[in-house]
């Protein structure tokens, strides 16, 4: 019997669409003559799903009992025996109740598959195995249930059912994905927009990944060794000139052409190189690079071809993007092929494009490129070679007994002129031939090596002298030459990292990176008391004769460099990297010593604030407290018993105020100062809502409850969260509007149980909202009940000191909802009696 076909529809959250889309193609095919059944499809009470089963032959489900509850389960002996051609399966990754023969649905549908049948299935991206690192990283929730990705690889085809991040809030606000209970909790948590859109973007990548892989199994099948670029990768090469900006928008017009395109940008910073850019126009240029969405590069390379093409090749590029030479004709003619022809000839099968631009051909001489090298030095030997018969063959049909002087400083000047093309070496072998020549040519007597007359032979030495001393002023200039371009280029680099820093990027990160692009290294690595704290590396696997160096950075850090030996230059290079490194290590400690030192300042400034308190918001108690006992202890005036209960509950009511505010000023005092002390232990929020309501002396009718159901208890200090939900609610009570009572909703969300208290009144603006957690903020007309502005203070340290969150949110249709999350007891939660630090 043949094998059935899987084929998954994928979605990036639940909601996108996934089962409709199931549904819609199961009818489809029931309508183009498939025999379809319904094996099992989760409705989750959405109506358009529900009435899309509806037409669809539905398998029965088996009933399993588990802990005291029935619940639904696929039957597959069912299935089986029905054989249809088709079966909808609903949820891939779905755990199976206890009991059954299988303990995962995918393994169901293995079975299905093995009996011939096709199956329609559904899965979202959190539930595949390898990306279980990455969603928890995203969403902050761990997933319990999870499919290999070896089952979703094999599935026959894979689908991605899409929709816009926003357009699934919107479903969601709107009711169609969860009932209206769940909506608040699952707008602010797990389908926030940037969790959406990051999970959108993983379930496209993984479906891209696995499109490639079918690529190259195809071409492996049918035997193709040629190269498909399915995805272009190019690289733009930037000499820091204006045209840079030409190249960078040529190459992203290139990758953009293609599906998943990317692009590189790279300069190279070299003694003999290209020419060096200003930093300024540099930065520009990176920044339109990140625009577009590239990435830069910036490389310390001796040979600029050899280096660019193997950049090129470690970043796997199909196409470079190179500028047309700004060199003029004659330049080119005298020093030959410029830096694109070398590429071309060692790019291979890497595409070339040789832009043309406004600063093409503008340099009307020939740049000197650093110390000079080989073939310098040879056309200075091939000059003298030449040159020499020629100038003597000249010299010799005009000579006379006066023209001696003008014979010397002819060759006086050729010796300079081959000084100047091939330095000292070229210029001494030239000065020495030239001078056998005056001697032999032009001295009497003629045709020897004779000389008739001193001075003859002082003006020889004289000539050998200058022509040694000009090649040796040309040697040391174009030294001098090499040295300022190298500070350059490092002064280059360097400005680069100070860049990086400056638009956001980790000051250490950024050294240690640059630093291995600089050098060429195969990887970078920081040590801080012997623990790695900073890593690059190109990707590369290590090689046998790759030079391991290590340096120190400061008393307790080291830097490990792995890659090519290290020459003296270089070395210079690195030292200011070190000194740099240093110094960012020195800024992380000052940093983090400050944050420590940040709570004493908080506490002082609570001190004061308190202190102020003291002498305004205490007074009003207590003055009204000390009236009201004056007046009753007073024997002038005989108060009848109405005025005396009056004037009790006046005094009562004042005293009560009173020592409210020295609690909470006391308690605020303390944690500042952290000496509060706490007990955690399992805690039931059911308990915790009914006593809040007790002293609040609330009624069932005054605030909607919704507790939810299996909702685990909570690490928690019992006593101190019943004081924050008394304040929370309070707050709600005290700002919602007739007839919109607020309610109090409890629920578990990522390993972590959620309070939410909702009202609908005024709300708070979001620039706001950090500031209602601050001592002494009040909202609204102070009265003798308000307080000092402490509660929410104070319900912040309560819940961080056991280890939880307090944020404020925006209320659906107007209002405020104050969300308390709490960590969830383990099964060993023992009581903790301790202090907040």
């Amino acid at each position: 019997m043949a094998r059935g076909r899987l084929r998954v529809f994928l979605g990036a959250a639940p909601g996108v669409g996934k089962t409709y889309a199931m549904l819609e193609e199961g009818h489809r095919l029931r309508a183009a003559g498939r025999d379809v059944v319904v094996a099992i499809v989760e409705t989750h009470d959405r109506a358009a799903t529900a009435a899309l089963v509806d037409g669809l032959e539905t398998v029965p489900r088996r009933r399993v009992a588990h802990r005291g509850m029935e619940l639904d389960e696929m039957d597959v002996d069912a299935v089986l025996r029905r054989a249809p051609d088709l079966a909808l399966v609903d949820e891939l990754a779905h755990t199976n109740a206890p009991g059954a023969e299988n303990a995962k649905r995918w393994q169901d549908v293995e079975l299905l598959l093995a009996a011939g049948i096709d199956v329609l299935s559904t899965v979202n991206v959190q539930h595949i195995e390898s990306l279980g690192d990455v969603v928890r990283e995203i969403t902050g929730v761990a997933q319990r249930e999870t499919i290999p990705d070896a089952v979703l690889r094999s599935a026959d085809q894979v689908e991605v059912v899409d929709l816009a991040p926003q357009a699934l809030r919107d479903r969601l606000a709107d009711g169609k994905v969860y009932p209206a209970v769940r909506i608040d909790a699952a707008l602010s948590n797990y389908f926030r927009l940037g969790n959406l859109t990051a999970l959108r973007e993983l379930a496209l990548l993984w479906l891209a990944d696995e499109v490639d892989v079918a690529l190259q199994q195809y071409r492996a099948e049918h035997g193709i060794q040629g190269k498909w670029e399915a995805r272009e990768r190019i690289v733009v090469t930037l000499t820091g000139g204006p045209e840079g900006e030409t190249l960078i928008r040529r190459g992203a017009r290139i990758a953009a052409r293609s599906s998943g395109g990317q692009l590189f940008a790279v300069h190279i910073s070299s003694p003999d190189g290209l020419a060096q850019g200003d930093p300024a126009v540099l930065g520009a240029q990176r920044a339109l690079v990140e625009s577009f969405g590239g990435s830069y590069h910036q490389v310390v390379g001796e040979q600029i071809p050899t280096t660019l093409v193997e950049f090129a090749r470690g970043v796997n590029a199909t196409q470079l993007v190179i500028g047309s030479s700004r060199r003029s004709r004659l330049a080119a003619l005298l020093t030959g092929p410029g830096i694109g022809a070398s590429v071309v000839r060692m790019a291979g099968d890497i595409d070339v494009h040789i832009v043309t631009h406004s600063e093409a051909g503008r340099r009307a001489l020939p740049r000197v490129g650093g110390a000079l090298g080989w073939r310098r030095r040879s056309a200075g030997f091939v000059l003298t070679a030449l040159g020499l018969p020629a100038v003597t063959a000249l010299l010799v049909a005009f000579r006379s007994e006066e023209s001696i002087a003008s014979d010397v400083l002819v060759f006086q000047l050729f010796v300079v002129v081959v000084a100047l093309i091939g330095g000292i070496w070229p210029a001494l072998v030239a000065a020495l031939a030239a001078g056998a020549l005056l001697d032999f040519f032009f001295v009497f007597p003629l045709y020897t090596v004779a000389i008739d007359d001193p001075l003859h032979l002082l003006a020889l030495v004289i000539f050998l002298l200058v022509a040694a001393l000009v090649s040796l002023v040309v040697d040391r200039a174009a030294r001098q030459t090499r040295a300022a371009r190298r500070s350059a280029a490092e002064a280059e680099t360097l400005a680069t990292v100070a860049g990086s820093v400056l638009g956001g990027q980790d000051a250490l990160d950024a050294l240690v990176t640059r630093l291995r692009e600089s050098l060429g290294m195969t990887s970078v690595l920081l040590r801080e008391n012997g623990d790695v704290v900073y890593a690059s590396t190109d990707g590369s696997s290590a090689r046998e004769d790759d030079h391991e160096t290590s340096s120190p950075v400061g008393p307790s850090a080291s830097l490990d460099l792995r890659g090519r030996s290290l020459p003296s230059a270089d070395r210079r290079l690195l030292g200011a990297f070190l000194s740099q490194i240093e110094s960012a290590l020195t800024q992380r400690r000052l940093t983090a010593e400050a944050e420590r030192m940040r709570p004493l300042a908080d506490a002082d400034r609570v001190r004061t604030a308190l202190l102020l308190a003291v002498g305004h918001d205490l007074r009003r108690p207590l003055a009204a407290a000390t009236a009201a006992v004056t007046s009753l202890r007073s024997k002038e005036v005989d108060w009848n018993p109405a005025d005396r209960s009056e004037l009790l509950d006046t005094a009562a009511e004042s005293l009560g105020s009173l020592a409210n505010l020295v609690t909470d000023i006391l308690d605020v005092s303390r944690l500042q100062t952290g000496a509060f002390a706490l007990s955690l232990r399992s805690t039931d929020l059911d308990d915790v809502v009914s006593a809040a309501l007790d002293e609040l002396g609330v009624g069932p009718g005054d605030v909607a409850l919704d507790m939810g159901v299996d909702v685990p208890d909570a690490d928690a200090d019992a006593a101190l969260l019943q004081r924050v939900v008394v304040n929370l609610l309070g707050n709600a009570l005290r700002y919602s509007p007739d007839g919109a009572a607020p309610s109090i909703g409890v629920s578990e969300f990522g390993g972590r149980v959620q309070l939410r208290v909702v009202d609908h009144g005024p709300g708070i603006p979001v620039e706001r909202r950090d500031e209602v957690f601050l001592p002494f903020q009040r909202q609204g007309d102070i009265d003798n009940a308000t307080g000092l502005g402490l509660g929410l203070a104070l319900s912040r340290g309560f819940v961080e000191g056991m280890g939880g969150t307090i944020e404020a949110e925006d209320t659906p249709g107007g209002g405020l909802t104050m969300v308390v999350s709490l960590p969830v007891a383990s099964a060993t939660t023992a009581t903790i009696a301790g202090e907040v630090r």
